[in-house]
């Protein structure tokens, strides 16, 4: 185990925040938990890694109150000892709050409604000052540098917008809460669906949040944004902790070893596709949404990258292109050629395309039904003996699909959403990927994806080229585009004004192109 920081380090001889020491959590013959201990300490920014399915979400939810542990563990919240398990709600009562993933909140009320909405459900006045609670709430705002209205709606909001309201309300929370101590903050992975500039505002509210005093459990698989915020870090691996770091005297490299077990070797970029090699992708005029007239021609075996600033219209490429937007111009596909404007998605999978989308849970699959329902839905017509479903054969399959793909666990009768994130996407490109598609269009295919898990996306995407797809990648992941593309576009304004290609594409590269695009605009083209 890399451990070097085992002692977290003491501010003014002031307790610690938190200490959770023998932590266990047992689910039928599986140990998620296994003697864990965790220690954060006032004024601190800590984080907590680990792949998928390393026990990252079961610990927090113990913190919740939702699971109850196994017995023998033992928590101390500012030297004040917490019997356990927690009630529902009762982290309050030691001055935690929670800001989850998917935030909480209810786009239909308004900024302030949505901030009052724990305050509302727990008080028994029947009348509201609406006047003195919105400039407590602006003054809030103020203070953090947060410029929201209190009286926009939810709904109008920006996704950025929206995380910093859960941060403003769960800090309001923590203050308000009883206990000792400045209060315990615990993000759960908050950024995997915000573009870079929207993480660097957040960032700034977390540092706000560690100036007056709080700690902050940071939950991320983005180990590069764990060496930015974080002061120490926790790794968890199958259910122990696997590494404890100081991050200033900790490299990627360390961390990466910590969470996966090995120093991982990454994936190298696709060779670009020689002058011989044929053009199978055509895309001419491309008008739809923000895209005006966008042009392409990639070959076969290619993996082109697009992106660009929020709102630049590279993300609207897959959908348009799929049939799933409205769309004009022409798709040139080896030797089809497809009207867009009469384009559906049904059509665009006869001709051998396939999208798998950014929104995994609600567009890419169907979370109440098995894996095996999932992945073998594309080919559903092909899986029937006379009139009957032949359910043993969709089985066999999706069991072979599943080992091929590295699905964790190796049981397609699980519902897809009691998979992490990484094991969905597997999922996803187990079921598309299995009809040897001509076009591969990918939407941020490694969004809330850990280290291990982005591998095995890596490959598969690698592999799906080299048996002859051409693959359009849209992502605002800098990192995963330059280990994986042979071509890159940036977009700005809805068209391209720059493109990348072989040894120019790195990380640092297409974020100078991407922040200069629109002094760039109209001066590149595909």
């Amino acid at each position: 185990m890399i451990d070097a920081a085992t002692t977290a380090p003491r501010q003014q001889g002031l307790p610690l925040a938190l200490l959770l020491t023998g932590l266990s959590k047992t689910f039928g013959g599986h140990r998620a938990l296994d003697e864990v201990t965790l220690e954060v300490a006032q004024g601190e920014v800590h984080g907590l890694l680990g792949q998928n399915g390393s026990g990252k979400s079961t610990l927090i939810k113990v913190l919740a109150g939702f699971h109850a542990p196994d017995p023998g563990g033992k928590l101390t919240v500012c030297g004040a000892d917490v019997s356990l398990p927690l009630a529902s709600g009762a982290f309050r009562q030691h001055r935690i709050s929670f800001v989850h993933q998917h935030l909480g909140l209810i786009p239909a009320l308004t900024v302030l409604e949505n901030m009052l909405i724990g305050k509302l459900a727990q008080s028994r006045s029947f009348a509201i000052n609406w006047r003195r609670e919105r400039q407590e709430v602006a003054r809030r705002f103020e203070t953090y540098g947060v410029p929201l209205d209190p009286d926009a709606t939810l709904a109008d909001l920006s996704p950025v917008q929206r995380a910093l309201l859960a941060i403003m309300r769960a800090t309001e929370e923590m203050q308000g809460g009883g206990g000792s101590g400045n209060g315990l903050l615990v993000l759960d992975e908050p950024t995997p669906f915000l573009p870079r500039r929207d993480v660097d505002q957040l960032f700034g509210v977390v540092r706000t949040v560690v100036a007056g005093g709080a700690s902050v459990i940071f939950v991320s698989h983005d180990v590069d944004e764990v060496l930015e915020i974080t002061d120490r870090a926790t790794v968890l691996r199958d259910g122990r902790v696997a590494g404890r770091l100081v991050t200033a005297r900790s490299s990627k490299q360390d961390f990466i070893e910590a969470i996966v077990g090995r120093r991982l070797a990454f994936a190298e970029r696709p060779c670009a596709p020689t002058i011989e090699a044929p053009t199978r992708l055509v895309v001419s005029d491309l008008t739809g949404g923000t895209v005006d007239r966008f042009g392409l021609q990639a070959s076969q075996g290619e993996v082109v990258g697009l992106t660009g600033l929020i709102g630049s219209g590279y993300d609207e490429i897959p959908y348009l292109l799929y049939g799933a937007r409205p769309a004009r111009g022409l798709l040139r596909l080896r030797d089809d050629t497809l009207d867009l404007a009469g384009l559906s998605p049904g059509e665009a999978m006869r001709r051998g395309i396939v999208l798998i989308p950014g929104d995994r849970a609600n567009a890419g699959a169907i979370g109440a039904l098995p894996v095996a329902d999932n992945v073998t839905m594309p080919v559903l017509a092909t899986r029937f003996r006379r009139w009957m479903l032949d359910r043993g054969g969709m089985l066999r399959t999706a069991h072979e699909l599943g080992q091929r793909f590295d699905v964790r666990p190796p049981n397609p009768l699980l519902p897809i959403s009691a998979l992490s994130g990484g094991n969905q996407q597997k999922v996803l490109l187990a079921k598309w990927l299995q009809q040897s598609p001509r076009l591969v269009l990918l939407d941020e295919p490694t969004q809330g994806v850990d280290i291990g898990a982005r591998q095995t996306v890596f490959r598969h995407i690698s592999h799906a080229a080299a048996a002859g797809a051409t693959v359009l990648c849209a992502s605002s992941d800098y990192e995963q585009l330059a280990s994986i593309c042979s071509r890159v576009l940036i977009f700005s304004g809805g068209r391209v004004v720059a493109s990348l290609t072989g040894p120019e594409i790195t990380k640092e590269a297409i974020a100078e192109r991407s922040l200069g695009g629109q002094a760039a605009l109209g001066g590149a083209a595909a």
